[in-house]
């Protein structure tokens, strides 16, 4: 177990405010591009709560497939539904139960700030666009209780330990390990409460020992309610197993190296500014410009919006 990491385990408190996950289906699930079709045929019946692998080679349409069922690209056949909401008709619903880990390209960690900083932003992010009405106008001191609340309620999910960091809070994020990274990636997006969480490229340049850890990790995230999609090249038994390998003799013109380029979706945030994904070694590398607050903190949230509103992959 790497440093910095604890075994992630639900406490009494948490046991109570478990996370109701959301069911995900899918049939016939497809997304083309103008180079071919990036997936297609994915069919998906998985319950609240459940661990779904995304598993196929890369430039198979892994990270695509992760960012249709998140909300975060159109489809361009099929059907889905993600809980009781439709894709892709309800696309900008199911993004605010939604979260994304680990997205190389989307959900990047800026290297310079401390472990600290990066969580503070996240709450206070979630508090001012994620939290309700009644928030806004709570006391200062309650409401940094409550950002204190979000903090150390993600951090024990994901059984990171801060005070065992080389630096403590103040470590900065260049200084992780590859699985510190990937459970502080997961707490941030654990602080807004999601039905659904996504990570993409899960065990790309991990050891066999640092595999199991990551795979028990988003485990006990699952067992705590949240349903997971986890893209990877090898998938473990007691996964719901997807897989977006494309099918020797399918006359379907796909390539793996297929651009999806998906409509417009009319629901996503205005004032997002452009994205541009194209496929490379993890499956899809983004460029997006997001939503800036009067802080001028970039959010993931705008990341999303500006995807779905270009509808680039």
């Amino acid at each position: 177990m790497g440093r910095g990491c604890v075994g992630a385990k639900t406490s009494a408190a948490q046991a109570e405010t478990r996370v109701a996950g959301a069911c995900v289906k899918a049939d016939g699930f497809g997304l083309e591009g103008p180079r071919g079709w990036a997936f297609r045929g994915i069919s998906i019946d998985a319950e609240p709560g459940a661990l779904i692998a995304l598993q196929g080679p890369s430039g198979s349409g892994r990270t695509s497939l992760l960012l249709a069922l998140t909300g975060r690209m159109r489809p361009s056949e099929g059907s889905a539904a993600v809980g009781r909401l439709a894709l892709p008709r309800q696309m900008a619903a199911v993004r605010r139960f939604s979260g994304l880990g680990p997205v190389p390209g989307v959900t990047d960690l800026e290297p310079a700030l401390t472990v600290r900083e990066q969580l503070r932003e996240r709450a206070l992010l979630q508090r001012r666009f994620g939290g309700s009405v009644r928030e806004l106008f709570a006391s200062r001191a309650r409401r940094s209780a409550a950002v204190h609340a979000r903090e150390e309620a993600a951090l024990q999910s994901v059984g990171l330990d801060l005070d065992t960091l080389p630096k403590g809070p103040r470590t900065a994020v260049r200084d992780l390990e590859r699985l510190e990274v990937l459970r502080l990636s997961l707490a941030l997006a654990l602080i807004g409460g999601p039905r659904l969480i996504g990570v993409d490229d899960l065990d790309l340049k991990l050891s066999d020992a640092e595999r199991a850890e990551a795979w028990e990790l988003l485990r006990s995230i699952a067992a705590d309610g949240t349903t997971v999609l986890a893209v990877c090249s090898e998938a473990p038994a007691d996964a719901v197993l997807v897989d977006t390998t494309p099918a020797a003799d399918a006359d379907t013109g796909a390539s793996p190296d297929a651009d999806a380029s998906p409509a417009t979706d009319p629901d996503a945030a205005a004032g997002a500014d452009t994205a541009t994904t194209t496929n490379t070694d993890t499956d899809t590398e983004a460029t997006a410009a997001g939503d800036t607050t009067a802080e001028g903190t970039r959010t993931e949230e705008g990341t999303a919006d500006a995807i779905a509103e270009t509808g680039r992959a």
